[in-house]
């Protein structure tokens, strides 16, 4: 009779047990790369690496799946999934890890391999510490995966069979306290270090990468708002986004680092003179203000990824003017410090009357880090996917055939012109108001175009025109109001919004998916 365990036979360490010396050895093997990253500078998140990974090899259509269930929540909703995979996996290697130790030890090290290479994918990491890292957690691993064996039952020979003396499937109670014990303050502990982990890296990478407290004056100033360009109505968005509930949607798990001091803008390609920005030599050249509407192509009808803000930069035409447009350069790319890239035609920036800028402030502030810092590209009416590269660092000219933009491969159109929207803030759908007097009100955009009137109906009647704030520009959003004597019932109201060209904008309801989403903004009241 041998002392191998047959195939067939169950080995000593309960099946629960092994997934969960497996699922603590993972959390704490991420742990362990967090905290990494929260404590030396320069070292990539394990978990944002994958992500950024993921992100990378999606294919076309997941970007509009995943915003449309999780909004601007959708990195977040990301992270969680990776990390609630990693653990799965690693619980998985428990269970591989009750016959040999080294099985279950062998995909913590592939899994470790992955993180190194996706590591190694984010420009702004170094390469040893993107290395180091994953080594690191995986050592946590395979040292709790060890401990943790051991009291549950298992043996710390890596090489031979798990060879009880007989095949229980439970422990004594003493040792399935201690086990349990151990277990809990190992998952305990990873979970502190983690979260301390966590919170050094977000704070590395937050606002506080804004190291310039105030912007050079504007040459050419936009002028105050007054009265009219602006509704006083209870819940409406306001004219002007502020900065900190400006939407953002963009590919970077993590704020990008920059810094002014080191970084610079790059014009290169098709140009007869290439330059090299400092940040300092930007804002030393004549600045101006203008408002634009900006928004997201996965916005869906009714939805909250648009705004409108005062920028302040430079002006995109003078820097060119500078570097000296070759003939055929059709195309203009902006580069960021993460590796996006967004292309739009070299035509639309440079046609009179539409003003393309590099940005360097947002409602006269600098650039928040989550907007940008330190540039960013603002081209009005086309959607940010193909125009408004965040965190700046090149400017490339070339043709339309030569580069396709980050998004570009996954099936969103290579023309984006923003489409003309509009949209309900108040009543919000499913309220419930009070029959009598009451303010239907919004916003409109078509930039930049410009927005010539908007109309609401009642339960699919006549189109009744609504009164519109004062355009600030073409470039901009409106706000709109309707008075309505509401009568007691459900009633279901639309809006939709004419251009200044005087096309209407679709009623045919379509995807954002590939080049924005089509239809009317409908809600349902209740009357009392």
């Amino acid at each position: 009779m041998t002392d191998d365990v047959p195939a067939s036979r169950t080995p000593g360490i309960p099946a629960w047990a092994a997934a969960l010396v497996g699922a603590a050895a993972g959390l704490a093997a991420v742990s362990a790369g967090e905290l990494f990253a929260g404590l030396v500078p320069g070292a990539p998140s394990l978990i944002v690496a994958v992500g950024d990974l993921v992100i990378g090899l999606q294919p076309p259509g997941a970007k509009d799946l995943v915003v449309a269930l999780f909004g601007t929540n959708d990195k977040l909703a990301l992270q969680v999934v990776i990390v609630v995979a990693a653990v799965a996996i690693a619980a998985g290697a428990g269970i591989l890890a009750r016959r040999r130790l080294r099985n279950g030890a062998a995909l913590f090290v592939a899994f470790g391999i992955v993180a190194a290479l996706a590591g190694l994918r984010d420009p702004l990491a170094e390469p040893l510490l993107a290395l180091a890292g994953p080594a690191l957690a995986v050592a946590t691993g395979l040292a709790v995966l060890r401990g943790l064996a051991v009291l549950a039952g298992g043996t710390a020979d890596t090489s031979r069979a798990v060879t009880p003396a007989s095949p229980v499937v439970s422990m004594p109670d003493w040792d399935r306290r201690r086990f349990l014990i151990a277990s809990a303050g190992t998952i305990g502990a990873a979970v502190a270090a983690g979260v301390v982990g966590r919170r050094l890296v977000d704070a590395r990478h937050g606002e506080e990468v804004v190291t310039v407290s105030r912007l050079p004056a504007a040459l050419q100033p936009a002028p105050p708002l007054d009265a009219g360009e602006e509704l006083a109505v209870a819940g409406i968005t306001p004219l002007v986004v502020p900065n900190d509930a400006f939407y953002r949607i963009d590919t970077a798990l993590l704020v990008p680092t920059v810094d002014v001091g080191s970084w610079s803008l790059e014009v290169r390609g098709m140009v007869d003179r290439p330059l090299v920005l400092t940040y300092d030599e930007l804002l030393g050249m004549p600045l101006f203000e203008q408002y634009v509407t900006i928004a997201c192509v996965s916005n869906p009808v009714g939805g909250d990824l648009v705004g409108n803000a005062l920028w302040t930069g430079v002006r995109l035409r003078d820097v060119l003017e500078t570097a000296g447009v070759q003939a055929g350069a059709t195309q203009i790319v902006g580069r960021s410090v993460d590796g996006f890239t967004a292309g739009f035609p070299t035509a639309w920036a440079l046609e009179p009357g539409r003003e393309a800028m590099i940005a360097v402030g947002m409602n006269r502030e600098p650039l928040p880090a989550r907007h940008g810092f330190p540039a960013r590209l603002i081209v009005p009416g086309l959607f940010g996917y193909v125009s408004a590269t965040k965190w700046l660092k090149a400017i490339e000219l070339t043709t339309r055939d030569a580069v396709d933009g980050y998004w570009i491969p996954l099936g969103w159109a290579k023309d984006a012109p923003i489409l003309t929207q509009s949209r309900i803030d108040v009543p919000a759908s499913g309220a419930s108001i009070p029959a009598g007097p009451t303010e239907v009100a919004g916003v409109a955009w078509a930039p930049d175009r410009g927005v010539a009137r908007v109309e609401v109906r009642i339960d699919a009647g006549e189109w009744r025109a609504a009164r519109m704030s004062r355009p600030i520009s073409n470039a901009t959003w409106v706000q709109w109001v309707l008075s309505w004597d509401a009568a007691p019932g459900r009633h279901v109201i639309e809006v939709r919004a004419i251009d200044a060209p005087g096309d209407a904008q679709a009623e045919e309801p379509t995807d954002p998916a590939p080049d924005g989403a089509r239809g009317l903004h409908r809600v349902s009241v209740n009357v009392g």
